[in-house]
Order: structure tokens, then sequence, then C-alpha cells
């Protein structure tokens, strides 16, 4: 199973988002980390200096025969939340009821006994603590000080949630700024996108304006020479054909003025050369209309054949067509909310479009069973209904095509028809701003659809 990939905005703007985030935090991480280390490093150097000073002032109290250690321990001036200890001959003496020997890391207690300063980080009762230790000169004994951290770490927790914001902040706007270069950059190609919907649906003319950048103009000239050489071409093949085929014109002609006259004759004729007469006629006639049929979708193609639009209602345009195909006893439904409406068509066009579906389901649909028109909202639906096998799902796009005949006729053997009939009807009614497809008919057959908008919505 292939994972469908996310979209190439969705991307731009997941680029711009991580970048942000990535930056930020990483911006984020690193002023943190600075100022704790500073702001640390500043107190733990403060702790240090203080301690020795009273160290100074322990040791000048030893050299006394009998020192008072709670005297000295109270009259040492430390920082609000400060708290001294001194061992001395393994008794100890505290300033304070609140730090006691337990209190005071062992490792602490046990390197600054063996004559070692040292310094360490801990929480004591759920509160960050800095505790000093550092021996005494000549003594068999060990100062320790102890400072509460509470103000410092709400100042560092403050600044944690300050830096943390500013990267959701900075992750906000990288995402805003991706969604916003996501548009401007896609811009161009969503407009070369429409632009080649376009032009698959005919509008050959379609061009891309320049955008004034040098990469991607690079982009819309080779989109405007592409769309261009595609126009030339298929005007010239629109030309070729309509050349060849009003050149024959007048063969054919002068072929079926022919045959008419050999057929005032017939009965002078053997019963050999009747059936030949009788085949050439009908290949005469299949070829005309091919001509024809060429002749007028190339007059399409070529943007010479102008629609003549005038108001028609419905129900007459169906009846005078059905009259036209020779298909006058079809049944003709007319949905209420039809009667009364009218469209803006070319009546030729409109008149060709159901002969040709009519001449379609005779063909190769079993006979027209109904031709109904409907309306809903603001469009108008002729439906033509065949008791045919009915269109395959992969053929009802196809048979709408130029040359493509459908299965159904492939099957039959027939070789009627030059596969123009449908092509025709969906270059008319898309002149027309309708659209055509095919469905099947509930019971059984195909059910050809046209549906064209009403006056006043082209």
């Amino acid at each position: 199973m292939v994972t469908p990939r996310l979209g190439l905005r969705r991307r731009v703007v997941g680029a711009f988002t991580l970048g942000a985030l990535a930056l930020s935090a990483g911006l984020a991480m690193l002023t943190y980390e600075l100022a704790r280390a500073y702001l640390i490093g500043q107190r733990e150097r403060s702790l240090v200096r203080q301690t020795y000073a009273a160290v100074g002032l322990v040791g000048n109290e030893l050299l006394s025969p009998t020192p008072d250690f709670p005297r000295v321990l109270s009259s040492l001036v430390v920082p609000a939340g400060s708290r001294v200890v001194v061992l001395h001959e393994e008794r100890w003496f505290a300033a304070s009821l609140e730090v006691g020997r337990d209190d005071i890391p062992e490792g602490v207690r046990e390197a600054a006994s063996a004559g070692t300063a040292v310094r360490q980080l801990f929480r004591l009762r759920g509160v960050p603590h800095l505790a000093v230790g550092v021996p005494l000169p000549g003594q068999n004994g060990a100062f320790f000080e102890v400072a509460s951290l509470d103000e410092l770490d709400r100042t560092l927790r403050a600044l944690r949630n300050a830096v943390s914001g500013a990267a959701a902040v900075t992750t906000l706007a990288g995402a805003v700024v991706g969604t916003w270069a996501g548009r401007r950059l896609l811009r161009p190609l969503a407009d070369a996108a429409e632009a080649a919907a376009a032009v698959g649906s005919g509008h050959l003319d379609i061009r891309l304006e320049s955008t004034g950048d040098r990469d991607l103009d690079r982009l819309t000239n080779a989109f405007n020479a592409m769309t261009s050489a595609l126009q030339d071409r298929i005007e010239r093949d629109a030309r070729f054909a309509s050349v060849v085929s009003h050149e024959l014109r007048s063969p054919l002609t002068t072929l079926a003025t022919s045959i008419d006259v050999v057929k005032a004759r017939r009965e002078e004729l053997s019963e050999p050369a009747r059936a030949a007469l009788g085949l050439l006629e009908a290949d005469v006639r299949r070829f005309q209309r091919l001509v024809e049929d060429l002749l007028e979708m190339s007059r399409m193609h070529a943007g010479v054949d102008e629609p003549w639009l005038e108001p028609v209602r419905p129900a007459e345009l169906a009846a005078h067509a059905l009259r036209s195909a020779n298909a006058a006893d079809v049944p003709l439904e007319v949905d209420a909310a039809a009667r009364d409406v009218i469209i803006i068509v070319d009546k030729r066009r409109m008149e060709r479009v159901i002969v040709n579906l009519v001449e379609n389901a005779q063909g190769h649909g079993g006979g027209v069973t109904r031709l109904a028109i409907e309306a809903e909202d603001d469009r108008v639906r002729f439906a033509l209904e065949d008791a045919g096998p009915g269109v395959p799902h992969d053929e009802r796009d196809r048979i709408f095509e130029p040359f493509v005949r459908g299965r159904a006729a492939r099957r039959r053997g027939s070789t009627d028809g030059s596969g123009l009939g449908l092509a025709l009807v969906s270059e008319h009614v898309r002149i027309h701003g309708g659209r055509v497809w095919a469905e099947d008919r509930p019971g059984g057959g195909a059910r050809f659809v046209v549906e064209l908008p009403m006056e006043g919505d082209r």
C-alpha cells in the first residue's frame, strides 16, 4: 500500500513550522542553560567567598583556649536563607535549628572532614540548596554553610516559562509565515493548473501572465509556448480537414447527382447492376455525411462558426428535432416545471444534437424508447433513452471523442457511422455552456442526458 504524500503547500508550511520550532527551541534551551549556569555560578562564588570569610573568624576563635562557638556563629553575618554548621573534634555546632548535621549531604561532610574544600547542589525538603564545606586550618574540624536557592529557582522557572513561551510564539509565527509563503510560491502553480484545465476543455487562447520573477517566468514562458504550439497545431489540422472536406464535396455532389440519374433508369438495369447501384448509393450517402461532419467539426475548432442564439421552448425544439430525424412517433414527455421554460440556444445546433442522439440510438441502441424534458433549479435536461445494451462505465467518456465507436457498435460489426456524431453532440453542448453524459436507464439500456442553462444563466 502506497502511503499518500502530503501536498506541496503542506510540506512548505511544515518545513517553516519545524524550522521555526527547532531554531526557537534551540535558542530557548541555550538561553536558559547559559542564564542558569551564570546565575548558579555567581551564587556559588558569592557563597564560597562568604564561607572563607566566616572560616577566618571561626579560626581566630579556635586560637583561644576556650572557644565559644555559639557566640561566634551567632555573630556571623550571613545572607538571608543561609545557615552555618561547624564540626570540631567530632562535635557539631549550628547557628540555627533549621539545618543540622544530617541535613548536609554525606559526601560534603566526608570531603570537608578529610581536608578538601567541596561544594554541592542538592534538594532539602523539596527546596534546592547549595552546600559549601571548607576544612578548618590547623584544626580537626570543618566549616559548612548551606544556602537556600529557592528564590533563584523561582527566577529560573520564570525564565524557563518565558523562553518556552517565546519558542511557542516563534513556532506559530513560522507556521504563519510558511502559510503565507506557501500560498505566494504556489500561486503560479495553481494558475498554471487552472490554465491547463482550461486548455484541456478547449480554451486554447488561455495564456499565463508574467510574474516578474526570473525563475517562475521560465515556467510561464514554457507553458505559453506549449499552448501556442498546441493551438497552432490544432488550427492547422482543422484547416487541413476543412480544405480536404471542402474539396471532397464537389466530386461527392457529382457522384450523388449521377447516382440519381442512374436511379431514374433503374428498371433498365440488370439485377446485379441494381444491387451494385444500391451499395454505391449507400456508401456515397455515408461518405457525404462524413464530409459534412468533418466540415462542421473543423469550423467549430477553427472558431469561425459562431452560434446564432435565440429564445426557444425546449418542447418545441425537441418535437421539431424528432420530426427531422424521422422519429415523430417517439414518446415525448415534458415535465410540468419545464413547460414554460425558455432557453437561449442555437436552434440548428441543438436540433442537430437531438438528431445525432436519435440516430445513435437507432443504429447502436436498439431504438429510442422515449425523450424526456426535465427542469431543475436553473438547468434544463433532455434525456433520451434507448433499448440497447447500455454503455459500459469505461466508455462513457470516450464515446464523446472524435472517431471513437462504442463496444456495442464494434460487437454488431456495423460499418455505419464515422464516430463523429457524439463528438459533435459534445461540442455543440459545450458551446452552449452545458454538458452531456451517458448513464444507465432504469430497466436496462442507455440514457443520454443533455443539460443546458436556462435563460439568463449564461
